[in-house]
């Protein structure tokens, strides 16, 4: 097998892998607007940067992740205002990764990953009720919230500060997986946001322009570069295979 994505195998390949040592990988995106800079996929982007990290890490340990076809169709509230945003419902989400995982489940394998750097608090509750619906089922699930300990700890400064929208740290990682995506120019000539996005939501702030981002960015577009993008899709890919590799270890600790 040449590929880690479930899409471009054959059902004779995935047939004849052992469901014991599968993992699959879910990407988790939006479409929604990131400054005048980046794609709107970028969400999309990172996670599926994310996803290709760690199932490269878990492959040299002997399991067999294979990287769903991404959903990029999300809850997307903050970003309604800007034009090329879609949103849609949470529960629409929802009960999409809970089929999704569902019919894995049904065919024995091992464990639903979740991939997401999509950080809308309506996109990442549809997350969490689908995650708890799965296990409620008792299918695996391992879903590290990039916004919740101990995972943010571990990312950049820009991130910790919550003024992290198309800013130094997501421009980064496109700058480091789709450097062709970035409108370069625009990019360097932005001035910084140091708004912060999560203390705008906890202060009950409902949208980018509320919140203090009338381009739909936060933090410091032009100070991004491809060796910290490079730096941080390793460090998000150790993440996701320690979240996997800890809810696997409590499945065999329940046999």
């Amino acid at each position: 097998m040449r590929t880690y994505r479930l899409s471009e195998l054959t059902w004779t390949e995935v047939d004849s892998l052992d469901p014991e040592r599968m993992v699959a990988i879910l990407p988790t995106g939006a479409v929604e607007a990131h400054g005048p800079h980046l794609p709107l996929s970028t969400d999309g982007v990172i996670a599926m940067a994310m996803a290709e990290a760690a199932a490269t890490s878990l492959r040299a340990g002997g399991w067999q992740p294979l990287i769903l076809p991404a959903i990029d169709y999300s809850a997307a509230p903050f970003a309604a205002g800007f034009a090329g945003t879609i949103s849609v419902r949470p529960e629409t989400v929802s009960a999409l990764i809970v089929d999704v995982g569902s019919s894995l489940a049904a065919r024995g394998w091992r464990c639903l990953a979740i991939a997401n750097a999509h950080l809308d608090p309506a996109h990442l509750g549809s997350l969490h009720v689908a995650a708890s619906e799965l296990e409620r089922r008792g299918q695996a699930v391992a879903f590290p919230d990039l916004t919740r300990k101990p995972w943010a700890l571990r990312l950049t400064d820009e991130f910790k500060s919550g003024a992290c929208h198309a800013g130094r740290f997501e421009g980064s990682v496109v700058m480091a997986a789709r450097p062709d995506t970035v409108r370069e120019e625009v990019r360097v000539a932005l001035e910084p946001n140091p708004a912060s996005l999560s203390h705008a939501i906890r202060d009950g702030k409902r949208s980018f322009e509320e919140a203090g981002g009338p381009e739909a960015y936060f933090g410091a577009p032009a100070e991004a570069t491809s060796e910290e993008g490079r730096e941080t899709i390793e460090i998000l890919g150790r993440c996701l295979e320690e979240a996997i590799l800890a809810r696997l270890g409590e499945e065999e600790g329940e046999e």
